[in-house]
Parts: structure tokens; C-alpha cells; sequence
């Protein structure tokens, strides 16, 4: 029987469970899913949205003001795209049994950090050790 059949939709992964058992992996991946088709469907209604007010505005403040808007909406849609590709390497990780392990140290990483963040490939521990590196280098 598939992970996907006797999933309930109010599941959560227990860490009195093993870990990443199919069904903590099938709650990832619908996790993960969710997340990137609201993701694309931000995007798209953002392009909707461009294309739409696209107009010639006489008013030089007002078309700063609008071009301003546009540039902050474009970052926004870059760094979901990033974000999405984040998400497509996790569904990876999931396929190939990779996903939920840290990928520095290879140890489990916490369901809770999961939940919060299912594209963690870092345990808290790592995450901060290698936050505290880049630091460390970045004052160079």
C-alpha cells in the first residue's frame, strides 16, 4: 500500500516514528508540492499583472513610483524561482532517499526544522556552524 493512500490529511511526522518512514516522506512531498504550486501560481499572476499594467503614465513621480514597484515585484519573483528550484532538489532528495539527512554531517535532521523549512539540507547544528564560517570570512 502507498504512502499517499493512508495518509490523513491531518498527519503530522512524530518523532516516536521511523525516521522518514513513507509516510513522513509522503507529508514532505505533498509539503513540498503545495509549496511550489503556489509558488508558480504567484508568478503567474504576477506576469498577468505586468502585462496588464503596462500603460504610459505622464507623470514622472507616479512612473518612478511604478517602476519602483516593478524592480521590488521582480526580486520578489526571482527569489521564488530560486526558491522553486530549492524545492525541485528536495523532491529529489525524496525520490532518492536522501532527503531529511544532513547533507555535512549525514544525521537525521529535526522533524520540527523540516516542518518549518522541508528544503533544509543542514541540521540546526551544521546550519549554524557554517552560518558562523561565512561570517566569519565575510568581515575579510
Amino acid at each position: 500500500m502507498k504512502a499517499e493512500s493512508f495518509l490523513t490529511d491531518d498527519y503530522r511526522p512524530a518523532e516516536n516514528e521511523p525516521f522518514m518512514n513513507d509516510r513522513q516522506l509522503e507529508y514532505f512531498r505533498r509539503k513540498l508540492l503545495a509549496w511550489k504550486t503556489e509558488l508558480l501560481s504567484d508568478s503567474r499572476d504576477t506576469i498577468e499583472g505586468m502585462k496588464d499594467a503596462t500603460r504610459n503614465i505622464p507623470d514622472v513621480a507616479d512612473r518612478a513610483s511604478e517602476e519602483t514597484d516593478r524592480a521590488l515585484e521582480l526580486r520578489t519573483r526571482d527569489r521564488q524561482r530560486k526558491l522553486v528550484s530549492k524545492i525541485d532538489a528536495a523532491l529529489r532528495r525524496i525520490e532518492e532517499g536522501e532527503y531529511g539527512y544532513c547533507e555535512i554531517t549525514g544525521e537525521p535532521i529535526s522533524l520540527r526544522r523540516l516542518d518549518a523549512r522541508p528544503i533544509a539540507t543542514m541540521s540546526l547544528e551544521a546550519q549554524e556552524r557554517h552560518e558562523r564560517r561565512e561570517r566569519v570570512h565575510r568581515d575579510d
